[in-house]
């Protein structure tokens, strides 16, 4: 259930009114926009009389809301939500509410001069973020899972040595603990659904970059982000990577139309990784300039120094070089549609 306040009540008014709302059983999610406040009641609502709301003198209107999310509903928070994020440099970063997030990197840390070079590289390109993946979940269990731990310390050296946020994926909940300086915590498409772990990132403060499932709808990717919301976690990044389709040309087929109709269902940035999607690196710029044209919040790309060697994924990864011109590409757009990119206008 949603309540909109009218506009010019007093901030002492509205806090008397949540209280006597949680009177009656529920949680009250608050949005204050720049004109207005809207309230969202979470849990059983059946026993909360919409009439009697309706006529409260500070209610303007009530709607009942029918899909299954709630906080991740725009409904919830009319609003777009931006994410902040503060590099090591100084600098913050931001991802939505016009602003668009470049996320680049390879896709596993493999060596330090592998990642080091890279990490300069999309640095100098104009990059905001820097990804790679330490534990890495295979389809085969002979492929290379990923150096562990001592990725992680290799991403943490690129981090002090760029000032560029990481951002890296979460496998299992015990790996939280090592997790303390990732700056956005990736959950892959293989867990979208594990929601035990999604249960307890409800609990953490960092921003969870949220990808969507191999065959899941829109709606199931929604109801992946209220089980963190639930948890009280709102700093959510929706991902579209693809889903798997009848065509094989492709690793996966993008789902360009998922950008809009997300966005208009949820107030959640939206971003698209082309790399998992196509699985080829020629396409790579293409479906970057597509998602960003259909109103991504920002890409996360990846970007490999010699993906002809790459121990995962090298087909999919482009070269530092073809990201500049990209990022190039990318800033005329993003002016096109009178949004910021990072270290560009």
């Amino acid at each position: 259930m949603i309540i909109a306040i009218k506009r010019g009540t007093a901030p002492e008014a509205v806090r008397t009114f949540i209280a006597l709302l949680e009177k009656q059983g529920v949680k009250v999610h608050i949005s204050e926009g720049a004109s207005q406040t809207v309230l969202g009641l979470v849990g059983d609502t059946t026993g909360v009389d919409e009439k009697s709301l309706q006529a409260h003198h500070l209610v303007e209107k009530v709607i009942r809301v029918q899909e299954p999310y709630k906080r991740a509903n725009r409904l919830f928070h009319p609003e777009d939500t931006r994410i902040d994020i503060t590099g090591s440099d100084g600098g913050v970063r931001h991802i939505g509410a016009g602003y668009l997030g470049i996320i680049a990197g390879p896709c596993s840390v493999e060596t330090r001069e592998q990642i080091l070079q890279v990490a300069q590289g999309v640095k100098q390109a104009g990059a905001g973020f820097l990804r790679g993946g330490a534990f890495k979940p295979r389809t085969s269990p002979y492929s290379f899972q990923g150096l562990g731990c001592e990725g992680l310390d290799l991403l943490r050296e690129a981090k002090r040595e760029t000032g560029l946020p990481i951002v890296t994926e979460l496998m299992a909940i015990h790996q939280l603990e090592v997790f303390d300086e990732v700056d956005i915590i990736q959950v892959g498409a293989r867990n979208m659904q594990n929601f035990t772990l999604l249960k307890e990132l409800g609990h953490c403060r960092k921003p969870i970059l949220l990808k969507r499932g191999y065959a899941a709808t829109i709606t199931e990717l929604l109801m992946a982000a209220e089980y963190i919301m639930a948890g009280g976690n709102d700093r959510i990044i929706l991902c579209e990577r693809g889903i798997r389709t009848f065509d094989s040309y492709t690793r996966n087929t993008l789902d360009l139309s998922a950008i809009p109709a997300l966005k208009k269902q949820s107030h959640l940035p939206v971003v698209v990784d082309p790399s998992h999607a196509t699985g080829l690196s020629w396409m790579v710029p293409s479906m970057a300039k597509a998602a960003v044209a259909a109103g991504a919040d920002g890409l996360i790309l990846e970007v490999h120094n010699d993906p002809e060697n790459a121990r995962c994924d090298g087909e999919q990864s482009i070269t530092p070089a073809v990201f500049a011109v990209l990022m190039q590409v990318l800033q005329k757009y993003a002016a096109i549609e009178g949004r910021a990119m990072y270290g560009r206008v």
